[in-house]
């Protein structure tokens, strides 16, 4: 069997950053975790925060990783809260102080792992105390890199660092999903020389083809539950959707028109499966029970031409690509109603927040990620590598 580019002991320090990495609590002085933060798509204000004693490379993550979370690093006569802190021996310590109260939340030492994961696994105890949800500092991504005729799929740490190509087939590749829980992509390949869907264990290195039809096999999604995926296949001649155990076993259609069918994704719950097609010549989303039944329609009031559906984890947004001469980043209830124009871009994929969105937008004639912010719509770029990035995807 095939060894995984990582190895099993490289794949963990590189996805999760945390092997050896170690958190001490001053217990006496933590505070109990406030009330999570209720916000509307861009209308939150930043969270205003002084940051004290941290220099070089942990003043830069903690920075990066708060202005994504959705605070604005300030000075001390604005801050609400502070996080004062630093390098101490092979670690890093830090504390956090309700500027307002005058109470210190918590007081940590982080030991073992890299001064960046240190730094990570601190900026997440940070929006946990003050938000009420878990942060995003030690999560992954995956994604598309296109260079010289041919892509390949890369996964590095949410910010870009540690990127790593997970393929090396000099050949075309699309839209990774990532199984859920598990460090498991699909992808659509092809390396065979036609578009097949593949099924890639990262622990090992082992790929198989899930979904090998003649034409078409791509835009994969994989249910909450990972025992089944979602895809779009040529097969019988238009482009439908289809649903399959996760292994490719037991196909069934869902859909019966010639309308184009693309980038379905699943409710958190398993029941719906939202998708773009296409209503008398106009491009819409609409929704479709899991087990096959009728298509609905999403309204997505005040934008036109929705594709590119992703569904919050929570259950409540689908974020989308508008297009209306250039791209948009947009999201909407899930249930439908009136849509939000955020930022620029194309290609949104959640984080398991709820709250933030990778996208893909295109600057002085590249493709590139970025991070958004959906509450404040406070955007940060994340690391490049050579090459055109797009399509990611966020480990849930």
């Amino acid at each position: 069997m095939k060894r995984g580019i990582f190895g099993r002991m490289g794949w963990w320090v590189l996805g999760l950053g945390l092997w050896g990495l170690w958190v001490w609590t001053a217990r006496p002085q933590e505070i109990q975790i406030r009330k999570e933060v209720l916000w509307q798509p861009g209308t939150a204000r930043p969270i205003p925060i002084v940051l004290n004693g941290f220099e070089g490379e942990a003043a830069a993550v903690l920075r990066f990783d708060l202005e994504v979370a959705g605070f604005q690093i300030v000075g001390p006569e604005s801050a609400e809260f502070e996080l004062k802190g630093g390098r101490t021996g092979g670690g890093l310590e830090g504390a956090l102080v309700d500027r307002q109260s005058r109470v210190t939340l918590w007081a940590r030492v982080y030991s073992g792992g890299t001064l960046r994961y240190q730094a990570h696994a601190m900026a997440d105890d940070v929006v946990l105390a003050v938000t009420g949800r878990p942060g995003i500092a030690q999560t992954r991504i995956a994604f598309k890199v296109e260079s010289d005729g041919t892509s390949e799929i890369y996964v590095s740490d949410y910010d870009g660092y540690g990127a790593r190509a997970v393929t090396q087939d000099r050949s075309l590749v699309a839209a990774p999903c990532w199984a859920p829980g598990r460090l498991v992509l699909y992808y659509t390949s092809y390396k065979s020389g036609n578009p097949d869907i593949l099924r890639h264990d990262l622990t090992t290195g082992r790929r198989e083809v899930v979904s090998g039809h003649p034409g078409l096999n791509t835009s994969v999604a994989i249910s909450p539950d990972g025992q089944r995926m979602a895809m779009i296949l040529s097969k019988d001649g238009a482009t439908e959707l289809y649903t399959a155990r996760a292994d490719g076993s037991g196909l069934k259609r869902l859909t019966f028109s010639r309308e184009d069918k693309s980038s379905p994704t699943w409710s958190p719950d398993g029941r719906w499966i939202c998708f773009a097609t296409r209503q008398n010549g106009r491009r819409i989303l609409a929704r479709i029970p899991a087990e096959g039944g009728s298509v609905q329609r999403i309204a997505t009031a005040g934008v036109s031409n929705p594709s590119e559906p992703d569904w919050s984890p929570d259950g409540k947004w689908i974020a989308f690509t508008a297009q209306m001469g250039g791209f948009e980043i947009c999201v909407v209830p899930a249930e439908g109603g009136a849509a939000t124009v955020l930022v620029g871009g194309e290609d949104p994929s959640w984080a398991p927040n709820s709250r933030t969105l990778i996208f893909t937008r295109r600057q002085g004639g590249r493709k590139v990620l970025s991070l958004l912010d959906v509450a404040t719509r406070q955007v940060k770029d994340v690391a490049r590598v050579a090459g055109n990035s797009s399509q990611p995807s966020w480990a849930r």
